[in-house]
């Protein structure tokens, strides 16, 4: 008699796309019809879409956490935390930091994003970047740190200028948490509101790049008011200790910058010989990447083309999601001999956040603006949440 392998299924990364695919697993296959093994450096999922607050200070970072053992069944989903070295796609094999080697027979990698700095130098070393509940936690305690020290040096204005670079989604969303934090700050410090700046840098001749530009006008009125300064159309040349130099020469000086300007796929994939386009895969119409019929990119790794536009999708939660339902779709047909299903991301709408009560946001062909885009951002978390861990995470996690 001979006994069928079980198949081992890897996923790299429990980011939206990692994670997202190892719950669909769990609900869709049966008891020993695979062996799943999710692989993530922390033993939590953090919600990048929520990161912008709690680096402002407007919410404490633990909101931001999904404990992993909240949403895994462990008794069909191996969790092991470490951090990936490499991978080797033709050997079927992961190495992890700790020297741990992981086998595979079908691999899944959702290892995120990296920082794209244009080349601009100095950013590396100068800028922070909202990236991870540590880099959040750093931020907020520095923003409290360059207040403080303005109490002691208040010759020192530029302690209280903040430089944030690129008014992508995420810089606008920090400008407008940060515009709200700053009137406790100045409380807290007994700091004159007047000498704080927040700058606002976008290189593109617009802020929100490719978003509709009557919401756009609306979000830079709403922010204006609360005090952030805009220099767009203004690319930064370098990052220095003491703040930006722009590309006309002229140097701001700022004790914080934050650089919000874009990513580019992680470095460990580019590094495994699997084709890479600014570090993300060109992934086919089922999600794999080019010439590997058992390895799978979801996330930010991923490239794919809107045919439309002849232009890459943008890497975001929304897309990264869907990419989980139908990457767990397509391993579970492949285990039982089925067919594959193409994926086609559904777009249902775009939403940013302002700060306290204010949003935009297009949902279809709607425009939403003020209070109910502000509504509808909540109700778009909610929903993850409830996909990810039912209704007892939405309710526990829920900003209302």
């Amino acid at each position: 008699m001979i006994e069928l392998s079980t198949s081992r299924i890897l996923i790299l990364g429990a980011g939206y796309g990692g994670l997202v695919t190892a719950t669909r697993l769990q609900k869709g296959l049966n008891y020993n019809e695979a062996e799943v093994t999710l692989v993530n450096k922390y033993d939590y999922h953090y919600l990048t879409t929520w990161l912008h607050e709690p680096a402002a200070g407007t919410s404490h970072h633990e909101r931001a956490k999904v404990d992993l053992n909240e949403v895994l069944d462990t008794k069909k989903i191996n969790f092991v935390q470490g951090t990936v070295e490499s991978i080797e796609p033709d050997n079927k094999k992961v190495k992890l930091e700790d020297g741990t080697e992981l086998a595979f027979d079908y691999l899944v990698i959702g290892l995120g994003s990296e920082p794209e700095t244009f080349g601009i130098e100095g950013l590396k070393e100068h800028a922070f970047s909202i990236r991870t509940i540590d880099s959040v936690r750093m931020i907020k305690e520095h923003i409290e740190y360059m207040f403080s020290r303005f109490n002691n040096e208040p010759d020192r204005r530029d302690y209280l200028t903040f430089v944030v670079g690129g008014a992508g989604f995420t810089g606008i969303e920090f400008v407008g948490e940060l515009a709200d934090r700053i009137p406790e700050l100045c409380r807290e410090f007994d700091v004159d509101p007047n000498l704080v700046r927040i700058i606002n840098i976008e290189a593109a001749p617009t802020a929100l790049p490719g978003f509709d530009p009557e919401l756009v006008e609306y979000a830079m009125d709403v922010l204006k008011r609360k005090g952030v300064e805009f220099l767009i159309n203004t690319p930064i040349k370098e990052c220095t200790p003491d703040g930006v130099i722009l590309a006309n020469g002229e140097e701001i000086k700022a004790g914080t910058v934050i650089w919000t300007g874009g990513v580019r796929g992680n470095h460990i994939v580019e590094e495994s010989g699997i084709d890479v386009m600014r570090g993300r895969v060109k992934v086919d119409e089922y999600l794999r990447a080019p010439g590997y019929e058992d390895i799978f990119v979801v996330g930010d790794c991923s490239l794919i083309i809107n045919e439309e536009t002849d232009r890459p999708y943008p890497p975001t939660a929304q897309i990264a999601t869907q990419q989980g339902f139908n990457c767990a779709e397509n391993l579970i047909a492949l285990i039982r001999g089925g067919e594959l299903k193409p994926f086609k991301p559904e777009l249902k709408g775009t939403l940013a956040s302002l700060g306290r009560g204010e949003a935009i946001g297009v949902i279809g062909n709607k425009k939403l603006l003020g209070s109910s885009a502000a509504i509808m951002k909540k109700l778009s978390d909610l929903r993850y949440l409830f996909i990810l861990g039912g209704i007892s995470l939405a309710l526990k996690k829920a900003k209302f």
